[in-house]
């Protein structure tokens, strides 16, 4: 007995019966994905999802957004003066750090899906450190209906 190890992507096709009558074959378009150091599985956008989604909190981004917001307190608190303080205080990067502090600016509807689990599937800490646009009804049209 063989095993097909073919993963299709796309269109799914009509169930196949074997020869024999005896196996059936289906085609399910999906994709795998590692996020989070977990197999995830993500169908096509034009397909409708069987089950809803459950919460998938993302720890990577809700870590990245809770230190963004300690940061940004010890910067208001006079704490720290400048960033480059900050910086060489946490021993990280002054760049990274800024980029960072840019999570403080984001809408509360994004910051409250991050922190429930409920943010799209494509939205990762890698596109919230590039440039956002400042207006919250433009971050929700950009991070949120994607």
């Amino acid at each position: 007995m063989t095993t097909q190890q073919n993963l299709i992507v796309g269109k799914s096709r009509r169930p196949a019966l074997s020869r024999d009558g005896r196996t059936i074959s289906v085609h399910i378009p999906i994709t795998l994905r590692h996020q989070g150091g977990r197999k995830q599985v993500v169908t096509p956008a034009d397909a409708a999802p069987w089950i809803p989604r459950a919460a998938r909190i993302d720890s990577t981004l809700v870590k990245a957004v809770v230190r963004a917001h300690r940061w940004r307190d010890m910067l208001e608190s006079g704490r720290y003066s400048t960033v480059r303080d900050l910086a060489k205080a946490e021993s990280i990067n002054e760049s990274y750090l800024s980029r960072v502090l840019r999570l403080t600016l984001l809408a509360p509807v994004i910051i409250q899906s991050i922190l429930e689990g409920q943010q799209p599937v494509g939205l990762e800490l890698d596109g919230l450190l590039g440039p956002i646009p400042q207006n919250w009804a433009q971050q929700q049209n950009q991070l949120i209906s994607e």
